[in-house]
């Protein structure tokens, strides 16, 4: 999110906004707000100053408590149209379906996450009751047509000022579903838009080679949609590999060596490896949500050997968790990636659909609309369209070896803490609730 704090605000705003909270929930709980030059910024600092700011709210927003506090939350959106400079206004936002179509919905510069997802509801004629299941999200068009996921938009961010401050075209919001476990897409396919979306995104997917489809598979799927049969495809799709999860950029882990090169995926309450070791060879393997006993986030800036003066380097994120390897064999492993906050935000949500799952509870929800914040209703409804036929499967894909679970190559250890100002929460571990039901039976 591009905003930083003005010098009122600063005094007044965040001092405040801190104390209150510090107060409220204790001064471990909240961390350190990034300081703030006296002096004018130079735009390099500025842009240090904005990614500072984004990644402590995003990783604010981790922590449960601080991400329901309402003292905190208006503190932030205040924060974002002052700095901005953008004033309350009417405006017409362009939100993307997984198909790529344009929803263009009229709100308010100030409108929050909720109140954009419910426009875009109300414009596609979904019923507040599957408003729950999907959610908002700020991506990056990538050159092939694909979509590089930066963030799940909070309930504290304004969508219009969050990617307008970008300045960058590539950058746009789409509506995906929100939700891991694939028994939830029964709830959305009992209404025909819910279906469509579904339908959008299933297809989607498989066109950006995130659902592995081998040639057998690839003519039954084309058969159906041909045929129009969306939720026969769907079905079909649900049996598929890597149905419903999040593919991440390329980055770099330590297992089970340090140095590897791997694209992460996130579904089915597990983090998938597909990783390319030293020798080129191609391993995969997967890290079940219920066997991390907690993980972190940390962010440093790397030391420069410039002159003094000369811009700063690049913020590094890594997300490192603790993973049961045996049953009685804990063992750090850490991804280094600038995506590594939406990757603690993808587990906290699987844990958090686990635990509601296990207390016998349903995550299907009604959408309230805020008493302050009652939109406009669009009198035009949009329809959802449907994708083009599947293309041929790609033959080139790499087949992928197993990754052993067992694989002793990797040592214990921790995570480095930065010394740097620009370190977000680095001794704030995420406890894993659905770690403590894990028994002989799991492992």
């Amino acid at each position: 999110m591009h905003f930083s704090i003005p010098e009122t605000e600063t005094r007044a705003g965040d001092g405040g906004a801190a104390y209150v909270l510090r107060k409220e929930y204790g001064a471990n709980v909240v961390p350190a707000f990034p300081p703030k030059k006296i002096f004018t910024l130079t735009p390099a600092e500025v842009e240090q100053r904005r990614e500072q700011l984004e990644k402590y709210m995003q990783a604010v927003r981790q922590d449960p408590t601080l991400g329901v506090s309402e003292t905190f939350n208006s503190f932030l959106r205040k924060a974002q149209q002052e700095t901005q400079q953008i004033p309350t206004e009417e405006v017409v936002l362009e939100v993307l379906l997984s198909n790529g179509q344009k929803v263009k919905v009229t709100i308010l510069t100030s409108d929050q996450t909720e109140d954009v997802l419910e426009a875009v509801a109300s414009k596609l004629d979904l019923p507040d009751d599957l408003i729950g299941y999907f959610s908002l999200f700020l991506v990056r068009e990538t050159k092939d047509g694909a979509f590089s996921f930066v963030r799940k938009l909070q309930e504290f961010e304004l969508p219009y000022v969050s990617v307008t401050s970008l300045h960058n075209s590539e950058f746009r919001i789409i509506l995906r579903k929100s939700y891991w476990d694939s028994s939830y897409d029964d709830d959305v396919m009992e209404h025909r838009v819910g279906l469509n979306l579904l339908y959008a995104q299933t297809v989607s997917d498989i066109e950006h080679g995130w659902i592995v489809v081998n040639k057998e598979q690839h003519r039954q799927l084309k058969s159906l949609q041909e045929k129009v049969s969306k939720k026969e495809f769907i079905r079909l799709a649900q049996t598929l590999k890597y149905y419903g999860y999040l593919k991440f950029d390329p980055c770099v882990t330590d297992f089970p060596e340090k140095g590897c090169h791997v694209v992460v995926s996130a579904g089915n309450n597990e983090l998938n490896f597909q990783v390319r070791l030293p020798n080129e060879q191609i391993k995969e393997g997967s890290f079940k949500v219920t066997r991390m006993r907690c993980w972190r986030v940390t962010s440093s800036v790397p030391m420069s050997n410039g002159p003094s003066g000369s811009s700063p380097s690049e913020v590094k994120l890594e997300l490192a968790f603790e993973y049961l390897m045996s049953k009685d064999r804990l063992q750090w492993v850490t991804i280094t990636s600038p995506q590594a906050i939406m990757l603690s935000i993808c587990l906290q949500s699987m844990v958090d659909e686990l635990m509601v799952k296990k207390s016998g509870s349903s995550i299907r929800k009604m959408f309230r609309r805020r008493a302050n914040g009652a939109l406009r209703r669009s009198d035009s409804q949009q329809a959802v369209k449907s994708p083009p036929l599947l293309d041929s499967p790609d033959a080139s894909r790499e087949p992928m070896a197993k990754l052993s679970s067992k694989l002793t190559s990797v040592s214990l250890r921790g995570i480095s803490h930065s010394s740097s100002a620009n370190d977000v929460g680095s001794n704030d571990f995420h406890g894993n609730y659905a770690f403590e039901g894990i028994g002989d039976e799991d492992l």
